[in-house]
């Protein structure tokens, strides 16, 4: 809406990107911790509680924390992106359609496990799955047929494509965005854990998409150029804007949880924006501690099937940490380090190519 206006009333710093991008990073934090409170009050009138990890010991004061909290910050990124954004942008309907659509299957899982009280519970594993695949296949076409995004495959550190995926970069893609939300899904199991890193993933992811969009910068670096991709650095912003008015009270001792109403979203959309950035390789180090956790799950997982024997105390490994007497704010901290320092990182090797 606000880029309309500069077209009408010729408001010249409107057009910005970057001008746009503030702008909905504090209309969606100021949203948010507004809201929030709000929300809480309702979702503990309502009984809407996370059900908590009964082997986890330090876990059993969390019985009473409300969740789905993700639709509150999810709320207002699509309302600041609908302000700032041009809505007839391909890349920008398709990052809302991300959140809008992944955030759904998240809070039909949420209800289903408020509803049972039990956290194994909500929607079946297989009925999961396939309602991700759906709208991870509906975002890939769109991005194939209407936005036209190239299909080239990239790697950090070599400025030219590898090769060109043609059609099978529709499953690649599919394959990305499903691992990206549920690799965020299984990191927020702590206060905060999963908040901090997706913030600082945002920010690198929105740096590279801006770059990507940008002619003389993309050139400069050696990135392809897509036109148009860099709008979508705006829903980033106000995801990131939303993340941290959450934060408030999601931080240590957390007043509520995101649930997979939050993390599956936001998850997907850290895929979707390492799709435009030709970053998807480079989500690996920008995600390091997604991708940790995932690991661990998987690891234990085939220890036990193989040898009948686990590697960690508990996975995710956060919970090993846990299980060996780690406070869990300390856990927290330094996983937010780790992060920080990957993301660091991750920004290095732009240069590097």
């Amino acid at each position: 809406m606000l880029y309309y206006i500069y077209e009408i009333f010729d408001i010249n710093i409107l057009q910005y990107i970057s001008v746009r991008a503030g702008i909905a990073f504090l209309i969606a934090f100021c949203c948010t911790i507004l809201f929030t409170p709000r929300y809480i009050r309702w979702a503990k009138a309502k009984k809407a509680n996370q059900p908590i990890n009964k082997w986890v010991e330090g876990h059993k004061s969390k019985q009473s924390t409300p969740t789905m909290g993700g639709a509150v910050f999810l709320s207002a990124t699509i309302f600041a992106s609908l302000l700032t954004t041009k809505l007839h942008n391909p890349y920008v309907v398709g990052g809302l359609i991300t959140l809008i659509g992944f955030g759904l299957i998240g809070m039909k899982d949420d209800i289903g496990k408020i509803l049972t009280g039990d956290n194994l519970q909500g929607l079946s594993p297989k009925g999961k799955m396939g309602l991700l695949i759906i709208i991870s296949v509906t975002i890939s076409l769109l991005l194939l047929f209407i936005a036209k995004i190239p299909t080239t495959f990239y790697l950090p550190f070599i400025k030219t494509p590898i090769f060109d995926m043609g059609y099978f970069a529709i499953a690649f893609w599919v394959l990305v965005l499903i691992a990206a939300s549920n690799a965020v899904n299984l990191t927020d199991g702590l206060d905060g854990l999963a908040t901090v890193p997706t913030i600082m993933a945002l920010s690198t992811l929105g740096i590279i998409v801006y770059i990507v969009g940008h002619a003389i910068f993309s050139n400069y670096l050696l990135l392809p150029n897509i036109k148009g991709v860099g709008e979508v650095t705006i829903v980033a912003a106000a995801l990131a804007g939303g993340l941290l008015g959450f934060l408030w009270y999601n931080s240590y001792p957390a007043e509520l949880f995101m649930g997979d109403t939050g993390s599956l979203a936001i998850g997907a959309f850290l895929g979707y924006m390492a799709i435009l950035g030709k970053s998807e390789i480079l989500l690996i180090l920008i995600g390091i501690i997604f991708v940790i956790e995932t690991l661990s799950v998987m690891l234990q997982v085939g220890s036990y099937k193989l040898r009948k024997k686990r590697i960690f105390l508990m996975a995710p490994i956060h919970h090993h940490y846990e299980m060996k007497g780690w406070k869990e704010s300390k856990i927290i901290v330094r996983f937010w380090m780790i992060a920080l320092i990957a993301n660091l990182l991750a920004l290095i090797t732009l240069k590097i190519r």
